[in-house]
């Protein structure tokens, strides 16, 4: 029908005339037909584009996705390695500030009884491991090595109440013993009233009692007291070391002086 009435109007293109009533009719009842076809037909093209591109925006989505994942899988890695490289750089030149051999080791796991504040370290008897051998990292004294198997070793940290390290004040020179209270804080026992301490003061190890070498960095002086009848000062510290973060140690491969006789 439609074709035939377009077939009827193109009859007269060839000629410049007004409609006659016949076409006029004709148009009024054809043309709601063609802009009805017209606009169903641009309606499905637009939905079939639309339905496309929504298609392939969620396929571009998705590949977005997976590629956001794996940059952050990326960057964590990166950071990782960066911060690992950064520990190990202390580490190297923490290494070379010692006069002793040292073997590096990672720290595995901790005490699983909870009786001890202790860690266990992937060297052992294989290593050069010993018995009473110091354990530090690249900020000062970590603790000791109280148990050894061939491959793993445990160390008794210095934040441990079983822990005594032989220290002095580095600025006074005042001597005295260094004794785990908690995760965080040390004392420091035997230093007299007359001793010259202040918050703030750097303790080291003594280098007696014949572990730990002289000169390594034990923590800072926290607090300072003293009662009308002690003998001692009341000193607490904080240890220089992180013992939350432990990864990385280094054991000195520096065997116990033991006297003779």
């Amino acid at each position: 029908m439609v074709g035939f009435v377009l077939l009827l109007l193109s009859s007269n293109s060839g000629r410049i005339s007004t409609w006659n009533p016949a076409e006029q009719l004709i148009v009024e009842i054809t043309a709601p037909f063609q802009k009805f076809i017209k606009r169903t037909v641009s309606a499905i093209q637009c939905i079939w584009l639309d339905y496309f591109y929504l298609v392939g925006l969620r396929d571009e989505n998705r590949r977005l996705k997976r590629e956001i994942s794996t940059l952050e899988t990326e960057n964590r890695r990166y950071r990782e390695q960066l911060s690992t490289h950064r520990r190990l750089k202390e580490l190297l030149q923490f290494k070379q500030a010692i006069h002793f051999p040292v073997v590096a080791a990672q720290v595995i796991g901790r005490d699983p009884t909870g009786w001890f504040k202790s860690i266990i370290i992937d060297k052992g008897k294989r290593a050069g491991v010993r018995i009473n051998m110091p354990v530090v990292n690249a900020s000062g004294v970590v603790g000791r090595v109280v148990s050894v198997s061939p491959n793993y070793a445990k160390a008794l940290l210095i934040i441990d109440q079983n822990s005594a390290v032989d220290s002095l004040v580095q600025r006074s020179r005042d001597r005295g013993i260094v004794k785990g209270l908690s995760s965080e804080v040390c004392k420091l026992d035997y230093v007299v009233k007359s001793g010259d301490v202040v918050p703030g003061d750097l303790v080291i190890t003594s280098g007696l009692g014949g572990v730990f070498p002289k000169g390594l960095s034990v923590g800072r002086v926290a607090s300072v007291s003293e009662g009308s009848g002690d003998l001692f000062k009341k000193i607490t510290i904080r240890p220089v070391v992180d013992f939350s973060k432990l990864e990385e140690v280094l054991v000195i491969l520096k065997e116990e002086k033991r006297s003779a006789g």
